[in-house]
């Protein structure tokens, strides 16, 4: 890892805390892996909305056209957010040792903006 700010390790943790993301985005200009970091941790951030919003309105409308299937679908959620929780850890993982976690068809937006 390179040398940077002190507070390097805090500013790439909350790089992958959702919403806290913006935090290192606007603190940390100067600081280019740490703006990549936050940057994917955003899209990243968008893409699990985006998949979320997907599946619920599919486990809604199978609750309404036959409740049990719905029912059991919506335990999906609870390894759903298991697997966003692991992904973050790991992405969290591999930014402190000063790797990159390369997503396909997400990871490829954050160098974008």
């Amino acid at each position: 890892m390179a040398d940077g700010a002190p507070n390097r390790a805090a500013m790439l943790v909350l790089a992958y805390l959702w919403p806290l993301a913006v935090i290192p985005l606007f603190l940390a200009k100067d600081d280019a892996e740490v703006q990549w970091h936050a940057k994917h941790g955003i899209v990243l951030m968008a893409a699990e909305l985006v998949l979320l919003l997907g599946l619920s309105a599919v486990v809604s409308l199978l609750t309404l056209v036959t409740f049990g299937i719905g029912c059991v679908a919506l335990v999906g959620f609870v390894f759903l957010w298991a697997g966003i929780l692991g992904l973050h850890v790991f992405a969290i993982v591999r930014a402190l040792h000063g790797y990159r976690l390369f997503i396909p068809g997400v990871s490829d937006y954050a160098s974008r903006f």
